[in-house]
């Protein structure tokens, strides 16, 4: 019989080819490790997420800084102006900036992944956001201005 070998020269068992099971291997060990390659490569071109580094005031409103550029979601809410950050982070701080319409409130606060950015003032406000990059970061100058 093709394939099989005596052993102890009473029974003949068939001798496996060993070839599908390396083949099976082989297959499973490139896929393995184009997976890995995969996610790699996606950690290396992933953007970092939104960071807001710093928040300062400045004579016409309020003064961010990001370490890449932002965008963000304008709503007014109860009166207050509200620009929503998505996934971003940063510390949780506030202030008030005193401008020539009167004092305006601000805070940053945590809304699940999101970073608020509300402002509140006795009048309604309206905001005009320029962003540019400077010294490897992202200046963001937000001019305020009633509605």
């Amino acid at each position: 019989m093709q394939g099989s070998e005596h052993r102890d020269d009473e029974h003949s068992t068939p001798v496996e080819d060993p070839r599908p099971r390396l083949r099976w291997r082989f297959i499973a060990s490139v896929l393995l490790i184009a997976f890995l390659v995969g996610v790699m490569l996606g950690r290396l071109f992933d953007p970092p997420r939104l960071r807001i580094e710093d928040a300062e005031p400045w004579e016409q409103g309020l003064q961010l800084w990001f370490n890449r550029e932002p965008q963000a979601l304008t709503e007014h809410v109860d009166g207050a102006l509200v620009y929503r950050f998505d996934d971003a982070y940063g510390r949780v701080r506030d202030g008030q900036l005193s401008l020539p319409m009167g004092l305006v409130n601000w805070r940053i606060e945590r809304d699940g992944r999101d970073l608020l950015l509300v402002l509140i003032s006795p009048r309604p406000l309206d905001g005009v956001w320029r962003g540019a990059p400077e010294d490897g970061r992202w200046r963001v100058r937000l001019a305020l201005r009633p509605e």
